[in-house]
């Protein structure tokens, strides 16, 4: 039986505070309630005409390391972490404005966001939640890395990834898969971090990004494991990119039926499946259209 939702938004209006990772600039995010069929509206309040664009897969741009969204004057950078935040705890209708063009880094995880989403509260819309019920194996990708979706025998949503750098990195080979439930991304996904390695760290710093950002702000894998910190979680970077695919799906603007299985992608292999994934949401539309008439 597929589950079947209303759309939701927040209670009243909550914010998070930090800096940007590559800017360092220090940034608040005010996430406010919206009426039905607003979706994810971001607004750059720092800028005097205050532009503001849909987070959807149209304005989307590929970027090294992040997702970023940008139309004209609205952009906004390394937006995955509050989309997947968003999705996991079916907030579809919400109006975020931010100060800065860069998301916070925060601590690497989603965790600020969810526990401000999560003291907002939600308020039940009249209107049903749009679903993509995924009824066909689909792949995107190569032998090497690709993102697969099929359908789910228990209709419920279930994410998981594959990491594999290889046998000389420092980093694991490992995995992590669960049905996706607000508690389950409260307790298993949204905790785990943004990780680099050493070597990658200080190219980052040596081109003139992210050297405000210390070993403790993230995970930072030098030979002998995590450099001055510890992990949450033995899987914690496969946990990780698994937040990322759910933030980069989260801009189909679907709630998601279905097996969706990465194999070492990142955010511009989570951008094609995306798109993949939009495609079969307008044959379906198409074809309720033709049957209904």
């Amino acid at each position: 039986m597929i589950r079947a939702r209303n759309e939701h938004t927040l209670a009243q209006a909550c914010e998070v505070s930090g800096r940007g990772y590559w800017s360092g600039q220090p940034t608040t995010v005010r996430i406010l309630p919206a009426s039905l069929g607003t979706g994810i509206r971001l607004v750059r309040t720092d800028l005097a005409e205050q532009p503001e664009l849909a987070a959807v897969l149209d304005v989307r741009h590929d970027h090294e390391l992040r997702t970023v969204l940008a139309a004209g004057a609205a952009r906004f950078a390394m937006i995955e972490h509050l989309m997947a935040a968003l999705y996991a705890l079916e907030i579809d209708n919400c109006v975020v404005e931010i100060d800065a063009e860069e998301f916070p880094g925060l601590d690497g995880s989603a965790n600020a966001y969810v526990n401000a989403l999560r003291a907002s509260g939600l308020v039940i819309q009249a209107a049903p939640r749009r679903q993509l019920i995924i009824d066909q194996t689909v792949r995107v990708g190569t032998a090497a890395s690709w993102i697969e979706c099929s359908p789910s025998l228990d209709g419920r949503a279930h994410f998981g990834y594959q990491l594999d750098y290889g046998a000389g990195s420092p980093i694991e080979t490992q995995t992590y898969q669960s049905v996706l439930t607000p508690d389950t991304f409260c307790r298993e996904i949204a905790p785990a971090r943004t990780f680099v390695t050493s070597q990658q760290a200080t190219a980052l710093r040596a081109a003139g990004v992210a050297g405000h950002v210390r070993n403790q702000d993230l995970l930072v894998f030098g030979e002998e494991g995590p450099i001055e910190n510890r992990l949450r979680y033995p899987d914690e970077c496969a946990r990780h990119k698994t937040l990322d695919l759910i933030g980069d799906l989260a801009l189909t603007g679907l709630e998601l039926i279905g097996r969706i299985v990465s194999h070492r992608g990142g955010h511009n292999l989570n951008a094609k499946m995306a798109q993949r994934l939009k495609r079969m949401s307008l044959r379906d539309t198409t074809f309720e259209r033709r049957r209904a008439a």
